[in-house]
């Protein structure tokens, strides 16, 4: 069969659809567990810490291991997605994260539980490099960056998730049980995504039309079901199914690209685990009780959800230049306004506005500009390049924070942020590439 498969045209003039809120759903729920998973780390180190399971370099060393093997994962769904598939790649990530956090629940000892902990991470990084790629290879381009931001949105609700989960769970039953909740949650859901298809523009890609057209076909009747005849397909882009080495992402079309999604990946990286992930073990160290300190972190952390909500209201109506530069002089600007505060009301109304401007910076950033640079055949190897090196940074975050901390305080942590922050700025605007309302094979 000769005619062109036309995978991006079609899935681009399709009306949103329950098929479209199921992908989100499914993609979502495991990112949402993954999520649950990284931030859990925050109050669990604190009571871990308190009760004298491990000590500061000991939790330091926890959090190593997480971004290690999120290095790991990173690079391994990038290579496996492209390779074998975006459903090879996002289900065995999540068995192997629901097993190992299952275990964890188990541990005799730090040691123990820091071995699972890098299980945990490779799990945890393949799946959000995955999430936000293989979700936008199926939404319309006017949409895509309210559907990113949605899908941020989810994952961002799982920081206050851990954090009241915590705060209710860690004082009365211990922190093991956090782990046992994510295992348990992230095995329901592989067993729920069996039932999503392969992306069509991955299948083209690769040469399987066949596959391609059946599964474009099933998704067409789905939603011409729901909405009735669909509008024509306009025009033809057929992916062009060539070798496509590795080495193809440093020639002169990619590498300035995926120079920029690394910087914004560390950038984003940096913020939330070198900051955000330690405010408990701050507070702790400030002389506050566990419990007070998940108290006042937990009330702060709903600014995820509002940074996620105001980035799904204005994604698809500003460009993605423009949102990641005023969400970054935000962030600059709220993070040494927070290192002055010393009033309870005050570091909670200052922190709530950081992180709500850190999450607006992450699902336009990490969710929708990251995987829109890159063409598909490469879309999951550039994505989890990128995050592979975000995570290798943030391998050092935890003990390059545990230093700032103690000679400069919190002051000390935040400028490192802001440092990173102006180059993301530089970045972004020297590569001079707007992603919004556009096809990704147009881009």
């Amino acid at each position: 069969m000769n005619m062109p498969v036309n995978s991006g045209p079609r899935l681009d003039r399709l009306p949103l659809s329950r098929f479209h809120w199921k992908i989100l759903g499914l993609i979502a729920g495991g990112a949402l567990i993954d999520a649950f998973d990284i931030y859990l780390a925050g109050g669990v180190l604190a009571a871990m810490n308190k009760e004298g399971f491990s000590s500061l370099a000991q939790n330091a060393a926890f959090l190593s291991a997480t971004f290690f093997g999120m290095f790991v994962g990173a690079a391994l769904a990038g290579l496996i997605g492209d390779r074998f598939g975006r459903r090879a790649s996002y289900q065995g990530n999540l068995l192997m994260f629901g097993a190992a956090s299952i275990a964890a629940v188990f541990s005799p000892n730090v040691e123990t539980l820091i071995g699972l902990r890098f299980l945990m991470g490779v799990g945890l990084g393949a799946e959000l490099v995955i999430a936000a790629g293989t979700l936008g290879e199926f939404v319309p381009p006017g949409h895509r960056g309210r559907w990113a931001a949605l899908l941020s949105l989810i994952i961002a609700a799982g920081l206050p998730l851990a954090s009241w989960t915590g705060y209710f769970v860690i004082p009365a039953f211990g922190w093991r049980y956090m782990f046992g909740i994510a295992g348990v949650a992230a095995l329901f859901i592989w067993a729920l995504r069996k039932s999503m298809p392969e992306s069509p523009r991955w299948l083209e890609s690769m040469g399987r039309n066949d596959e391609a057209r059946a599964t474009l076909s099933a998704i067409e009747a789905e939603v011409s079901a729901q909405h009735g005849a669909l509008p024509p397909v306009e025009g033809v882009k057929t992916l062009t199914v060539k070798a496509a080495p590795l080495r193809e992402l440093f020639s002169a079309r990619i590498l300035p690209r995926l120079l920029v999604a690394v910087i914004i990946v560390v950038t984003i990286n940096v913020t939330v685990y070198g900051f955000i992930v330690w405010l408990p073990t701050f507070f702790v160290q400030q002389g506050m009780t566990v419990t007070k300190s998940l108290g006042y972190t937990t009330a702060m952390t709903f600014g995820a959800i509002a940074g996620s909500m105001l980035a799904v209201f204005v994604a698809d109506r500003i460009t993605r230049v423009k949102a990641l530069v005023v969400s970054s002089l935000a962030i600059m600007v709220l993070g040494g306004t927070f290192a002055m505060m010393t009033s309870p009301e005050a570091i909670i109304t200052v922190g709530f506005l950081l992180v709500s401007a850190t999450y607006f910076l992450v699902s336009i950033g990490q969710f929708g500009f990251v995987p829109e640079l890159f063409p598909t055949q490469f879309r999951l190897r550039g994505a989890g390049f990128a995050s592979m090196l975000g995570r290798g940074a943030a391998i050092g975050t935890p003990l390059m924070t545990l230093i700032l901390f103690k000679n400069y305080g919190l002051a000390g942590v935040l400028a490192l942020v802001i440092a990173l922050l102006g180059l993301l700025i530089t970045a972004v605007c020297r590569l001079k590439v707007e992603t919004s309302r556009s096809s990704l094979e147009d881009i």
